[in-house]
This record gives C-alpha cells, structure tokens and sequence, in this order.
C-alpha cells in the first residue's frame, strides 16, 4: 500500500499540488469576497456618496431607526439588503444600476434625487411588499411585540394587519425618511397615510 500512494505522489505531484493550491486560493479568494460584501454593507460606505449625505442621510439621522432609548441602530443595509446569501448577491448585483445612475448623474443633486424619490420609493415599497417586508422582520415581529408597551390603538392595527395578511411597509412607509408617501395623488376622504 504504501509502494502504491507513493508511486501515486510522484506520478501525480503537479495534480496535489494544484489541488492544494486552489483549495487555500479557494479559502483566500471566499474570505475577500465576504469581507467586501461586509465591507459594503456599512454606514459608512452607504453615505459616502454625496448624494446620500444630502437628501436621506439627514433624514435617517432623525428617526428612531439611528438614535433611540435602546441603543440599537438599524443601518441601510439592515433595511436594503437580504440577510439570506441568495438574495443578499442578488440585491448586490441589482444594485450595479444604481451605480450606472451614479456615474450618469441622475440624482447627482438634490433637485434630480427629489424629482425621482417617489418613483424610488414605490420601487422600494413593492421590494418590500413582495418579500412581506423580510429586512422588518430581521428586527421586528409580530410575536414579540409588548401589547403593555404599545398604545391600545397600534396594539389593535397590528392585530388586524396580521389576521389581514398586511405586511409592514403597508402601513409604515417613510419610517426612515422623507414621507414622500404624501407625493401620491390625494386619498380618499375616509383614508388618511398618516
């Protein structure tokens, strides 16, 4: 047996030594990959761009999402991106457009980025909509909601979203910015987006 493995060595020397060679290039090449795609999903790289420091930046900075009584802060990519691999690299290829409109300009200035919110936020909404608001639910759930912590009113809305099969950016759309909801054609006299 052992004549056999080492005829096998010497005869196959350059087929170990590649296999072994791109099993730690393998190794290497998966934890950079991982580490940008953290790298990525950063504050601080979100609001590198002008664009985010002038229009929703400021904006988050004012909810409850960056600064609260727990401490607890809830990122962009918290909201934007999957937790789940599959469609994490999805939303990260996806997201190649957005940097062509970057390089284009489309929203380089806070006049362009108002006049296309709207249409960004609804894109965003049916994103959201479609996955019944996963990147909500990472944080927030209906089962671990306090009814002694809620008003009785909320504890009511969120009994009835739940039996409904409402998610939640039906009811809570600019929790985190601008409520650009209110761009929408006037609702009906008996509905109210507030």
């Amino acid at each position: 047996m052992f004549a056999f493995c080492k005829t096998f060595y010497r005869s196959n020397t350059t087929l170990v030594w590649s296999a072994i060679v791109s099993f730690f290039a393998g190794i290497i090449f998966w934890g950079a990959f991982n580490t940008l795609m953290e790298a990525t999903n950063t504050l601080m790289f979100c609001t590198t761009c002008h664009e985010m420091e002038s229009t929703v930046y400021p904006e988050y900075m004012e909810t409850v999402h960056y600064k609260n009584r727990s401490g607890v802060r809830a990122v962009c990519s918290d909201c934007h991106v999957p937790h789940p691999w599959f469609y994490k690299i999805k939303r990260k290829i996806e997201a190649s457009s957005e940097v062509y409109h970057k390089l284009m300009g489309t929203v380089d200035t806070v006049e362009k980025f108002d006049a296309h919110r709207l249409e960004m936020a609804k894109r965003q909404w049916a994103v959201m909509k479609s996955t019944d608001s996963r990147e909500c639910r990472n944080c927030h759930s209906f089962e671990a909601m306090s009814q002694a912590a809620q008003k009785k009113s909320s504890w009511q809305m969120h009994q009835d979203a739940q039996k409904s099969g409402e998610t939640c950016i039906d009811c809570h759309k600019g929790i985190a910015h601008k409520p650009v909801h209110k761009q929408l054609e006037a609702p009906p006299a008996n509905q109210s987006f507030e």
